[in-house]
């Protein structure tokens, strides 16, 4: 189950995902139920800092283990030999974390990509290992202001992967074959303007690209051979959600995600690529959500296994051997086992498991002896702490929608007249899932009851669901989560006056709207990365957004240059509604965030202190849409620990390390001295 192939990126990025992996339904407990006492504080640091080790990787070879530590206060690679207690160290980046890197196919190296303070502008590195010293990593795609993607990593091509680069124009990814050990590209396919991403066949031959026609659908595009043209396969409309998946093993047939026609859930089917004609393989077997992802063995290029993430996920495998072995893995650990790598030949995996109480304990899994052996747990020191269970919940929006969540309540306390933080998932297009997630521990460990919703937009339960959010930004989409706390309040869980909302990216403009819009539900709020300005958000999103912009943001909220959704857009922006706001805020921003750029919380920020509102602002220069560095994210929730506990009543630890507190002062920013900078001149 090595990855061999690549599902091409989505049209565009969602702005904050954030989700966590899944586990099965048998692992969630009922909220409600304290079983010991209040557990003790758990320090900032021990779930904001960087963990002892994680991201382990077998080679594959079998020959190494790999794995990220800290090194001078940044995660970077490491590696040992299976079997020895020797390790080396692959990376030594002071600047920026390595938070996630891959395998080349003939274990000769290390890639991963890397971004200059979180602007998002990847390159792709490569490091050998040979078992000496440090190495020094060598960039194999150094052009400045050009953005890197991974398409494929075939393997049987251990020289090259399949990359994107906009290095041509900056609107548009072409692919390329790029040499791991020269680094010379290759073009194979020169993007027309709309290709939003490219596979592989099992020739390894560029057949098949995903484009956004001009009314904000999709498109599905094929061609015999790399020297033929391009021809439209089907093209569907905007409010219908097909994904190229991988060829099958014929390389006639292409198995995609579609949601096509009389259906309201997704489901997976075969396209024949010369008809464009479909067959049904699989469906939710339950009814409940969009198909989630398939599982195709490498060794084989059979499809063994469907998952489909509902409150929690489910998996059917398709092969005796593959389910056999699943079943031994569930009964290692509490959580749903994820495998992060395998041998080349499927029969050794690096597996960790995704439990809210015990997160990421990860181990090494022989399939033909069906042994496990213990490698470690991230953050050792979380073990047998205290950590809070997550429920999943549902009630009824107000126009009769139902509406899925999470509950999480502080163990030991009964789920009585809690305060409450009501945390909103970014995207918007993406959702919440069962499992460990640092905030939400966080927050239970001091005291507060977690409610995370998947409002409507949010992707998984159907296109009637996600197209019921059109126009629906500061609409119904909010009335989704004031409708969430409404059913916490009317269930006792929330005292109506101690809610507070939190979220980063969507959510954070969620944030910002709940303290606009609806100042008596909420009694403050945290706005993490969140726009201000939904004329201003658009006007400076990134070049090579602008081709796909019909289907998303143009549709879901309004293009600035249309009159009449300029005037919408203002009504549904809080920036100008700030007079309206009556309770304590707090912002942060990363200065090099390309998303939702600094603009974004500045304009914010003056617009509080010229009407007399205290606002604290948190602004990283070194950091983009969301915080990587570990200094940053422990400064980020230490003052969302003070700010929560002043407002809500909640705990506050009473022991702060001079060194955050030292971070925090550094990233306040004085905002009686901040003015606005001059708009870019993609703004104008």
């Amino acid at each position: 189950m090595y990855t061999r192939r690549t599902v091409p990126p989505t049209l565009i990025a969602t702005f904050l995902a954030g989700a966590c992996a899944p586990a099965d339904q048998s692992a969630v407990a009922e909220y409600g139920s304290p079983d010991e006492a209040v557990p003790a504080i758990i320090p900032v640091s021990s779930f904001f800092d960087n963990p002892e080790i994680a991201g382990a990787q077998i080679s594959p070879d079998g020959e190494w283990l790999s794995y990220l530590k800290a090194y001078e206060g940044k995660l970077n690679v490491f590696a040992k030999r299976i079997g020895s207690d020797e390790e080396i160290q692959l990376t030594d980046d002071t600047e920026r974390p390595v938070t996630g890197y891959f395998w080349a196919i003939d274990a000769s190296k290390i890639l991963y990509v890397q971004d200059k303070g979180g602007n998002e502008n990847f390159h792709i590195y490569a490091v050998p290992v040979d078992g000496t010293a440090t190495p020094e990593a060598r960039d194999l795609t150094p052009y400045d202001g050009v953005r890197a993607q991974i398409f494929a990593v075939p393997t049987d091509a251990p020289d090259r992967i399949l990359v994107g680069l906009n290095r041509r124009n900056p609107q548009v990814f072409d692919a390329y074959w790029l040499d791991l050990e020269s680094g010379d590209l290759t073009m194979v396919a020169e993007n027309p303007g709309r290709h939003g991403g490219y596979l592989i066949d099992h020739e390894l031959r560029v057949r098949v690209a995903l484009g956004q026609n001009a009314e904000g659908g999709s498109d599905i595009f094929a061609r015999d051979d790399e020297a033929s043209e391009w021809r439209l396969v089907a093209s569907y409309p905007p409010d219908e959600n097909v994904n190229p998946i991988q060829f099958h093993k014929d390389n006639r047939r292409l198995y995609i995600s579609s949601d096509h026609g009389d259906v309201d859930l997704s489901g997976l089917v075969l396209m024949d690529l010369a008809t464009g004609e479909t067959e049904e393989v699989e469906r939710d077997p339950s009814g409940e959500v969009d198909f989630g992802s398939a599982i195709f063995s490498n060794v084989t290029d059979e499809l063994i296994g469907t998952a489909y993430v509902a409150d929690t996920t489910r998996i059917y495998f398709r092969d005796d051997d593959w389910a056999s072995d699943f079943a031994k893995l569930r009964a290692v650990h509490a959580g749903s086992p994820n495998v992060n790598s395998s041998t080349l030949d499927e029969r050794t995996f690096v597996v960790s498991f995704n439990d809210p109480i015990d997160p990421g304990a990860t181990y090494l899994f022989d399939r033909d002896s069906g042994d496990t052996e213990f490698l470690f747990r991230p953050r050792p020191w979380l073990e047998g702490k205290g950590l809070a269970d997550m429920q999943p919940v549902s009630y009824q929006a107000r126009d009769g929608l139902t509406i899925h969540g999470y509950l999480t309540t502080p163990r030991g306390m009964p789920a009585e007249d809690l305060p409450m933080i009501l945390v909103v998932h970014g995207g918007p297009w993406a959702r919440d899932t069962w499992g460990y997630q640092p905030e939400v521990q966080l927050l239970a460990n001091r005291g507060y009851a977690v409610l995370q919703i998947n409002y409507r937009g949010s992707t998984g339960y159907g296109k009637s669901f996600l197209n019921a959010a059109v126009g629906e930004w500061a609409g119904a989409m909010h009335d989704d989560l004031v409708d969430g706390v409404e059913w916490a309040v009317a269930e006792g869980i929330a005292d109506p006056e101690r809610v507070g909302i939190y979220g980063g990216s969507y959510g954070g403009y969620a944030t910002l709207v709940g303290l606009t819009f609806t100042p008596e539900v909420f009694a403050c709020g945290l706005d993490y990365v969140g726009p201000s300005s939904l004329v201003t958000l658009i006007e400076s999103f990134p070049a090579y957004w602008r081709p796909f912009l019909e289907g998303t943001f143009y549709r879901h909220v309004g293009d600035p240059a249309d009159v009449d959704d300029l005037e919408d857009m203002q009504a549904r922006s809080p920036l100008n509604f700030v007079g309206q706001i009556e309770d304590p805020i707090m912002i942060v921003q990363g200065a090099n965030d390309p998303r939702v750029t600094q603009r974004e919380s500045d304009q914010m920020a003056i617009a509080l202190r010229d009407r007399g509102i205290p606002v604290t602002y948190l602004l990283a220069e070194n950091e983009g849409h969301g915080f990587a560095n570990a200094d940053n994210r422990m400064a980020l929730y230490r003052s969302m620990e003070v700010f929560f506990g002043d407002c809500l009543g909640g705990r506050v630890d009473p022991d702060v390390d001079p060194a955050v507190q030292a971070q925090i002062d550094a990233l306040t920013v004085d905002v009686d001295r901040l003015t606005l900078p001059e708009a870019t001149s993609e703004q104008q």
